[in-house]
């Protein structure tokens, strides 16, 4: 696997949602899946309206779906030139059920890499305080995903429309669109603004907590790899975590991993042993040798998304999978001193979890690993300009087949797909990297089981830079609707979270009453 193809294995699994963008012909995922789980929705997911907004414009009709669906322009394409005056349709969310014009405020949630309709129904936290916290809810969408295209059906068919995909334009979309509500909404202009994400939308929240300070009072910043970057953190800390998963899941469940690379190599070598391989794994096509590497690449995605969605209870998120699932996966991984049949054969058991819990999928398709929410060409495109973060493995501090981090051949495949090249420093010269004591009232949460923790802030700065751990936490489940099956542990993160942004909140509307 080229540095570039296990770059954006990693990277696809920024989002909360993985992709399968595993190499560099990527393409659209399959369809989009909501949580079916009752438990798990938003607790207020009815009679809310789908509006739209056309410039000042308002209009809008009863609907029984969870979001109000806005539209408008968003200034310009390009915020930081002065030469083209082009804009472009910037689609955004809006829910004011329990918002208040008095003492109200307005959750800002940093869309990211896709669909912004996926993200607003997988954030269940903000729908939980939004009555609390007397909140209008708002979900903006980021350039060059969903329907946010720049230049429409063109937008990725030329690399100089490309230029403009950027965390920087992005991060301006937030602050140029916060003002257009603030204009036209009645009540809304002189409301504190509290920046929510996760992933790399955490990373967003942050960073406009950042840049814009006069924008938003505080920034909810959920499994957020802002220091994944450079040497800040080693690039082998990624897959530790994710085999330290497997490891306290169930015995030898990691060894076992780690032994069917080569068990997987071995049967290989001969054509009767790709097709006992093909039928073993029950994969919907034949396996030919040039496929060996894209399946051992399919295989450890599952392996890390089922790090990232590690919840206690049985979720529909990016596959329908049960409470703990790897602990359900390591019960076939108990036993590494096998055959190399037997070991795949347990592997496929493991597979068949993830795949197929339901028991409606008649084979494995190793193009597909979750959902269709996200856009794998705007992201491969931004891994390889600004998000560049180096993952490595060593197969011995981990589960999987060694991998050191090339930062040049990274770079050459780039360049030949997309005409780029990468710049590694530019993240933390732009926002900082552990450099961010000057900043203030950022709410850092990590849980313990997200691979995405070890380049996250899991300790305080400051007192107002705060860090809050998940010890019982998968990626993000902070920003997951409320469960009755959550642990201890994430209801006081969300506690500890509500409080930080009353404080936001009070201390917003206190220098407001001070200056009048």
């Amino acid at each position: 696997m080229g540095p570039r193809a296990f770059l954006l294995l990693l990277l696809s699994f920024l989002a909360p949602w993985a992709t399968k963008a595993l190499r560099p012909s990527l393409r659209a995922l399959g369809s989009l899946h909501l949580p079916t789980n009752p438990t798990s929705l938003p607790a207020v997911a009815k009679n809310y309206s789908v509006l739209y907004f056309q410039q000042k414009a308002l209009a809008g009709h009863l609907h029984t779906c969870i979001i109000q669906l806005n539209r408008s322009k968003t200034p310009l394409v390009d915020h930081f030139g002065f030469n083209t005056v082009k804009t472009f349709n910037q689609r955004y969310l809006v829910a004011d059920k329990y918002w208040k014009k008095n003492g109200g405020s307005i959750l800002f949630y940093t869309g990211n890499e896709g669909d912004i309709i996926w993200f607003c129904n997988n954030t269940g936290f903000m729908w939980d305080v939004a009555e609390e916290l007397k909140a209008m809810l708002v979900f903006a969408e980021h350039r060059y995903y969903g329907e946010s295209l720049p230049f429409g059906d063109n937008s990725f068919k030329d690399s100089r429309h490309l230029n403009f995909l950027t965390s920087e334009q992005a991060l301006a979309d937030f602050a140029e669109l916060i003002k257009h509500l603030k204009r036209t909404i009645p009540g809304a202009e002189n409301q504190p603004v509290i920046a929510i994400g996760g992933s790399y939308g955490g990373m967003l929240a942050a960073w406009f907590r950042m840049k814009y300070p006069h924008m938003a009072v505080g920034a909810l910043a959920a499994s957020a790899p802002i220091w994944q970057f450079e040497d800040l953190v080693p690039c082998g800390v990624f897959m530790k975590i994710v085999t330290t998963d497997f490891r306290k899941s169930g015995p030898h469940c990691s060894e076992s991993i780690r032994r069917s690379w080569d068990a997987i190599n071995r049967l290989s070598n001969t054509g009767s042993g790709l097709q006992w391989l093909t039928g073993a794994l029950h994969l919907c096509s034949p396996l030919t040798s040039q496929d060996i590497q894209h399946l051992k690449d399919w295989i450890s995605e599952t392996w890390v998304n089922l790090a990232m969605v590690d919840y206690p209870y049985a979720s529909n998120f990016l596959q329908p999978l049960p409470a703990w699932p790897i602990k359900v996966v390591c019960q076939y991984l108990k036993n590494p001193n096998v055959s190399d049949s037997l070991l795949l054969q347990n592997i496929f058991q493991a597979l068949n979890v993830y795949y197929n819990y339901s028991g409606q999928v008649k084979c494995l398709n190793i193009s597909e690993t979750a959902t269709s929410s996200l856009g794998t060409l705007g992201w491969s495109y931004q891994a390889c300009t600004e998000v560049v973060m180096p993952f490595c493995t060593n197969g011995v501090d981990d589960m999987f087949e060694p991998h050191s981090w090339n930062l040049k051949e990274l770079s050459d495949e780039c360049f030949e797909q997309w005409g780029v090249r990468p710049r590694p420093s530019w993240i933390t010269t732009m926002y900082g990297g552990k450099n961010i004591s000057s900043h203030t009232n950022i709410v850092f949460s990590n849980g313990e089981l997200d691979p995405w923790s070890g380049g996250g802030v899991t300790k305080d700065i400051t007192d107002t830079l705060v860090a809050v751990t998940i010890s019982e936490g998968a990626h993000h489940l902070d920003l997951r609707a409320k469960n009755a099956l959550d642990p201890t542990s994430v209801l006081l993160a969300r506690a500890l979270e509500v409080r930080h942004m009353k404080n936001w909140i009070r201390d917003f509307y206190d220098r407001a009453g001070k200056q009048h």
